[in-house]
């Protein structure tokens, strides 16, 4: 369910994190692979204030904190989560995208930019 506002924000999920997982921002840091100071920031809100931290940095606080599922963790930097993209659906896009010409190239790739950028505003 998509709503204007947000729950929480990034640095109330981080805090929640923590104290669900009796972790320290350290911990979270080493789990995730990476720095304990860009962890300090979002908890203290110093950092990713537009976009956030990237989709697989986002990705891997679920997958190694699974009490929070990917839609909360995205939707609590204002983003839609991303779907999966099946092994194989790299190939047929790329095998489609190379029928076109170089001027519906340009236009499918602003549309796709057009509609990554959507799902990266707040939902």
């Amino acid at each position: 369910m998509e709503t204007d506002e947000r729950a929480e924000d990034f640095a109330q999920l981080i805090a929640r994190l923590k104290a669900e997982y009796d972790v320290t921002e350290s911990e979270i840091a080493r789990r995730i692979g990476v720095h304990v100071s860009t962890v300090n920031n979002w908890a203290h809100r110093k950092r990713g204030g537009s976009r956030g931290p990237g989709k697989e940095t986002l990705r891997k606080l679920a997958a190694e904190f699974p009490k929070f599922t990917e839609a909360e963790i995205f939707a609590s930097v204002g983003r839609k989560t991303p779907g999966p993209l099946p092994p194989d659906a790299k190939q047929r896009l790329l095998a489609l995208f190379e029928e076109l010409t170089e001027e519906q190239q340009r236009m499918k790739e602003i549309e796709i930019r057009a509609i990554v950028e959507d799902n990266r505003s707040a939902s």
